[in-house]
């Protein structure tokens, strides 16, 4: 009867059976709760939902923005200045070095 199927598939079918049966006898004893109003009414963390439009400041959000793209610009264009050792030869090179003179 089955000389046909491998080993796999009776492991995979005889798994899918088991977590059906799993599925179906949980069911069967969960614990039934029952529709109130109460618990078919909207909430939001147990408040009441105010009738009223939520009023969003955004000036403040703007200038936390703005800071953003200040310091975001500002971390670019040091990261893409300070790779380039002849911009900034003097300050970050030993006195050794080939770029610490004038004529580099």
């Amino acid at each position: 009867m089955l000389q046909g199927l491998t080993g796999f598939t009776i492991v995979t079918v005889l798994s899918i059976f088991i977590a059906l049966m799993i599925i179906a006898v949980g069911r069967d004893i969960a614990a039934k709760g029952e529709d109130t109003p109460g618990k078919l009414a909207p909430y939001a963390c147990g408040e009441d939902i105010p009738s009223e439009p939520l009023m969003v400041n955004v000036e403040g959000f703007f200038i936390y923005a703005v800071y953003f793209m200040i310091f975001d610009i500002l971390a670019f264009v040091l990261a893409t200045t300070i790779a380039n050792r002849r911009m900034y030869s003097s300050p970050f090179s030993s006195p050794g070095h080939p770029c610490s003179r004038s004529s580099c």
